[in-house]
């Protein structure tokens, strides 16, 4: 995504509130195919968290709204560059969630975990600080992982893979 997107998208108070942009009160869920991942440092067996990466202001307003369970693995993650203060919500995501805020290769911040919020007002999750990103997974994934403030991160795009295209606006 572009630095100057990203950067109205944050002063426009839509990135990390997901579910806060205009239209998307009917929306369907979305899945995204997954163009990133971040294999976990320690022993063997290798375990690799598999990324869905949302683009524009869409993708990113809609994160993991409505959506099934996450199986084990499996996560939305989504870059900041700059780095920004990130706050997300749960509106409309009826399934628990672990939030890992992410700031020069490290988890900063974890929300674990963050309750579903189908009807607002909705509390929202993440530090006061910029991050470089932010990292859903299922609620427990985390701790089952053995991640924790200070775990070491390395996004890594999956060779290959096409990111999704930007949602019409």
């Amino acid at each position: 995504m572009s630095r100057s997107l990203l950067r109205s998208l944050t002063i426009a108070g839509v990135v990390g509130l997901t579910g806060c942009g205009p239209g998307l009160s009917q929306s369907p869920p979305q899945f995204l195919p997954i163009t990133a991942q971040w294999c976990l440092a320690g022993p063997p067996p290798v375990r690799c968290i598999q990324l869905e990466v949302p683009r524009g202001e869409r993708q990113y307003a809609m994160g993991l709204q409505l959506r099934p369970p996450l199986p084990p693995l499996r996560g939305m993650w989504f870059p900041y560059v700059p780095p920004a203060v990130a706050r997300f919500w749960m509106h409309r995501t009826p399934e628990p969630l672990d939030m890992l805020f992410i700031r020069d290769g490290r988890v900063i911040a974890l929300q674990s975990p963050a309750r579903p919020c189908m009807n607002l007002p909705c509390p929202s999750y993440g530090p006061d600080t910029p991050v470089d990103g932010v990292l859903e997974l299922a609620a427990g994934q985390a701790a089952v992982l053995g991640i924790t403030v200070g775990t070491p991160v390395r996004i890594t795009p999956l060779p290959g893979a096409t990111p999704s295209a930007p949602a019409p606006d």
